[in-house]
């Protein structure tokens, strides 16, 4: 291949979503009410999202059109360039190829925009004045921030307390987009409260930080939320991101035998993911899709396939999840987007039909890999797409021994400059490889809500 770099003009952005919903082999589980135990309808998620994004949340178009104001702001930064990391095959003196496909470009540093920039749109259309959510790192708080300043809408953030304290520079991006940013748990709803009541130095959660928006959300007229991972909208919404990949690699005369992707709630590895997901089951295609996750958070590789709260107030509808427990409190380490007790619905039931695989890292391991990558590449990963390059090297090593010629991709899904004390702790030796208890699990997943078989 000639060029290192496959980027595609602004006619090739993408015009539609991809809604991987009506090509699954198997019906996604219905998300339950937590009251009735019934499915719930659009009613119940009326409070909370714009009936737009509740109607992608259930549709079986296999294909939904972006809107135009939605694609005038992505072509702010789309199409995004897949990148053939030459010098990283080199310096692993591997046979494999390796590609990345390189999401740092947009300006909140990150993937998260694909979504924040929809949900923006379709809350404006509706007539909302404001938007709450949660940040775990600060990728998606800050990309609601950007996308609240293109929509002209107010946003308030809660931001989980141990990464308000490690990235302060996150909270000001996203005051510097004109967000209100709260360290969570927080004396302004009555599940923070409560938290500090118990606990007052709570390292706070992605779980908690969502319970506090929720609520926050459901008792305003003018306000709703918003999620930057999860749900079937979220994951739809990202899938620009593989099917720009699609287009590069067929421009590249490539296709990948390995695509990965790190998982907290989901949201990347679907975006990337899914569109290859879609070639395996309807084309035939034998590619292997992996999903990298922490040892300090691991959803899928140590989790229990039932139905769970997605917060930790237990305020959300019920969707059937790998989780760990909706009490669950994970350990502090750096990657704070990976933190979260469950994940996507989608991912979970490709997970537990086999079509996709996971697997779990410690926090050093990951650090090391993204060392390699940018002394070789240049481009510093955050530390949560570092898991994705963690997996991409260590398939690569394995092509070194056994002199096979594999293609590997994966989505890099952001930048780590506001990252850098992980960085530092990390050369310093300061970084623990935390290991979540089976006990603790246990004890977390005891606590799960009776939901009757579906």
């Amino acid at each position: 291949m000639a060029d290192k770099k496959i980027f595609l003009s602004e006619s090739d952005l993408p015009t539609h979503w991809y809604n991987i919903l009506p090509d699954l082999p198997e019906p996604l589980p219905p998300v339950i009410h937590p009251g009735t135990l019934q499915p719930i309808g659009p009613d119940d998620l009326a409070p909370l999202f714009p009936m737009a994004l509740i109607a992608q949340e259930v549709s079986q178009e296999q294909y939904i059109e972006i809107p135009e104001p939605v694609r005038e702001a992505y072509r702010i930064w789309r199409p995004t360039p897949l990148i053939r990391a030459t010098r990283l095959e080199e310096a692993l003196g591997t046979p494999a190829r390796i590609y990345y496909k390189w999401e740092g470009v947009s300006p909140p540093g990150s993937h998260k925009p694909n979504t924040s920039v929809a949900q923006a749109y379709y809350n404006k259309q509706e007539g909302v004045k404001r938007l709450t959510t949660e940040t775990g790192a600060g990728q998606w708080g800050s990309a609601l921030a950007f996308a609240c300043t293109l929509f002209d809408l107010e946003c308030k953030v809660y931001m989980v307390r141990v990464s308000y304290e490690q990235k302060p520079y996150r909270k000001n991006l996203m005051q510097v987009w004109g967000a209100n940013v709260i360290p969570s748990p927080s004396n302004e709803t009555n599940v923070g409260r409560k938290i500090l009541a118990e606990d007052p130095n709570s390292p706070g959660s992605l779980g908690i930080a969502i319970s506090e928006a929720v609520e926050e959300a459901a008792s305003r007229e003018d306000t709703k939320y918003s999620l930057g991972s999860v749900l079937n909208h979220v994951l739809m919404h990202q899938t620009v991101i593989g099917e720009e990949a699609l287009k590069q690699f067929e421009q590249a005369g490539d296709y990948p035998d390995v695509v990965i992707g790190c998982i907290g709630g989901g949201s990347n590895f679907a975006g990337f993911a899914l569109p290859f997901v879609r070639e395996k089951l309807k084309e035939g295609k034998e590619t292997r899709i992996v999903a990298v996750e922490p040892t300090a958070a691991p959803s899928l590789t140590k989790g229990k396939y039932v139905y769970d709260f997605g917060d930790t107030a237990g305020t959300t509808p019920l969707i059937k999840m790998y989780t760990l427990g909706h009490s669950f409190i994970p350990a502090p380490i750096h990657a704070g987007g990976l933190r979260y007790h469950g994940m996507a619905p989608i991912v979970c039931h490709l997970y537990d039909l086999g079509i996709i695989e996971a697997v779990a890292v410690p926090q050093n391991p990951v650090f090391e890999a993204a060392v390699t990558f940018a002394r070789a590449e240049g481009i510093v990963p955050g530390p949560e797409p570092a898991h994705a390059v963690w997996a991409a090297i260590n398939e690569a090593l394995k092509c070194k021994e056994t002199g096979e010629e594999k293609v590997i991709a994966f989505n890099l899904s952001g930048h780590g400059h506001f990252d850098m004390k992980a960085y530092e702790d990390y050369f310093a030796g300061k970084l623990p490889d935390y290991e979540y208890p089976e006990e603790e699990v246990e004890r977390a997943l005891a606590e799960l809500p009776k939901v009757p078989e579906q």
